[in-house]
């Protein structure tokens, strides 16, 4: 049997387009004698479809696609997905679906049985659960389906209770049970950078479990604040990688099902990657997708001298080009001219249009207008902060007037502990790296310079800081960012206690005041943009904590 994988970029809700795709690949595939064709998980209307599922209307039409699509499988097999309506009288009423196509029409549905509900996911708030299992018999084969979560109850299971799998059956024991050939599975994973080998292994774990070969097909391309970073994967039944699509783009492969199943074709080199390379990529993907999918061009960028707008020009550039992309440096009385001059050379090293506009003036209205109110009191954070409301009316205004939109250069580790300003940097329409700590940031910076200096070397090498009064050092107010960070990862994406974390041999105190200052700055973050998610708990969605908690 010639199998084929299609990993493609959905648009969600844009089924035409969608649709044009899968034909498009069908077509392809038919050329090439290929006898079953898979597509990814709600292939029909991108994954996740979300609230647009409460629509009839909808639903019906991602039905009419896949009727339509259908119409041209007269020869070969071919498996999307789709929602479908839950015929039952009692349940939800749709159906997370993988529809079967083959001689001109639907030949079956399979359902998906295990609902994500945790993290980004909440697909029980919209799907019925299956309680039935069933193969698809075709050319002589038996092929399992498995939706995304139904292939994942082996996965790990972290912050457990105590508990030894996430779920209380698997779909995937009930489909051996009836002896398939080989396995399926539509998904659409998120990527998140410490979890590309964990997923390898579920996948690789459970074919060496079943002495099946598994064809995943993951989607690519960037949703809302996620990104799919493609990666599909053919593993044979002894739980070896035969291959893996490319990363970050579409792709389109065949195999022969013989050749997968025999031990020496393994040994394909794979395009692994640097953790730190991957997430440039996803989030280059992440604007790349927010843009085109929003039918926007241009973005501005504020760019202080600093390593966050460094970062995030060079990222918006790469997704953009760089005649798409506008820097305003806006600089004070406080801002160093190092900063002012490293924002110029990034600017002309990225040969990006920039225009300077001193805040001084603007600064001394607002003083001289808040005086009388202020009298007596001394200057604190308001002043600081005046500034960057005043740097954000100017990033707005050019906005408003050019059709720019701007992105906002905020870091993780700043947005989880509140040193922000509402209304003044944490502005814009995307938070571009909002779910990188300002270490990886670093990081981040060094590779983009690994073959020429793009971001000057001042940039690399001054002391973080706002330049929101003389001298002001991000140190004055929080701990270095190496020590920061561990204490935060633990917390926000470890979910460790205070107590946990201590023992680890961070100073109580610190971790005391970091832990309070993330927990007080939720009601900052509930009002942000949206954050592209490259890790497994970024701030959004997938992280809900009330607001007026006492933690």
């Amino acid at each position: 049997m010639k199998i084929a994988l299609a990993q493609l970029n959905y648009h969600i809700g844009d089924l035409v387009a969608n649709t044009t795709d899968i034909v498009l690949n069908i077509k392809k595939a038919q050329q090439f004698n290929v006898d079953l064709l898979i597509f990814s998980e709600m292939s029909v209307c991108g994954y996740p479809p979300q609230d647009m599922l409460d629509y009839p209307e909808f639903v019906k039409r991602c039905m009419e696609s896949a009727e339509n699509i259908s119409r041209i499988c007269t020869d070969i097999g071919v498996i999307i997905g789709s929602p479908t309506i839950n015929e039952k009288k009692n349940g939800k009423n749709l159906h997370n679906s993988a529809l079967f196509l083959h001689q001109g029409q639907i030949k079956s549905i399979h359902n998906k049985t295990l609902l994500p509900d945790y993290d980004i996911y909440d697909e029980y708030r919209y799907f019925e659960p299956s309680n039935e299992y069933n193969l698809i018999e075709f050319k002589g084969k038996k092929i399992a389906v498995a939706i995304c979560e139904d292939l994942w109850f082996n996965q790990p299971v972290e912050n457990s209770f105590g508990r030894n799998f996430l779920y209380s059956e698997s779909p995937l024991d009930k489909l051996m049970k009836l002896e398939p050939d080989l396995v399926a599975g539509l998904v659409a994973t998120p990527f998140a950078a410490s979890r590309i080998e964990a997923k390898k292994e579920v996948y690789r774990k459970n074919a060496e479990k079943y002495g099946v070969p598994f064809f995943i097909v993951n989607q690519v391309g960037a949703n809302n604040d996620l990104i799919f970073e493609g990666g599909s994967l053919v593993v044979n039944h002894k739980g070896e990688v035969f291959d893996r699509l490319v990363f970050f783009e579409e792709d389109f492969q065949i195999y022969e099902l013989d050749e997968v199943t025999d031990t020496r074709a393994h040994g394909i080199k794979l395009n692994e990657k640097d953790l730190v390379d991957m997430t440039f990529q996803a989030l280059v993907l992440g604007v790349k997708d927010y843009f085109f999918k929003l039918g926007f061009k241009k973005a501005v960028i504020g760019l202080s001298g600093g390593i966050d707008s460094a970062v995030t020009a060079v990222l918006a550039v790469r997704a953009l080009g760089h005649r798409n992309v506008e820097a305003l440096i806006l600089p004070s009385r406080y801002t160093s001219e190092g900063s002012i001059e490293d924002a110029l050379k990034l600017a002309k090293n990225l040969d990006i249009g920039y225009h300077v506009i001193e805040i001084d003036r603007l600064f001394d209205t607002f003083n001289g207008m808040l005086k009388p109110l202020f009298s007596g009191l001394p200057e604190d954070n308001t002043e600081e902060n005046i500034q960057a409301r005043i740097r954000s009316n100017i990033l707005m205004a050019f906005s408003n007037k050019f059709g720019h939109i701007l992105l906002n250069t905020s870091n993780k580790s700043e947005s989880a502990v509140g040193y922000t300003t509402l209304y003044g940097d944490m502005s814009g329409s995307l938070s571009v790296i909002g779910d990188v700590y300002k270490t990886r940031v670093y990081e981040m910076a060094k590779y983009i310079n690994h073959n020429k200096e793009i971001i000057p070397d001042g940039i690399l090498s001054r002391a973080p800081s706002a330049e929101l009064k003389e001298n002001q050092k991000d140190s004055d107010d929080l701990p270095e960012y190496e020590l920061l960070d561990k204490i935060l990862f633990q917390y926000i994406e470890l979910n460790r206690s205070a107590g946990e974390i201590k023992k680890t041999g961070a100073d109580p105190s610190l971790v005391d005041k970091i832990i309070s200052l993330v927990n007080k700055s939720e009601y900052k973050r509930y009002q942000s943009p949206p954050v592209l998610r490259v890790s497994e708990k970024a701030f959004g969605p997938g992280r809900k904590m009330p607001l007026v908690a006492k933690i």
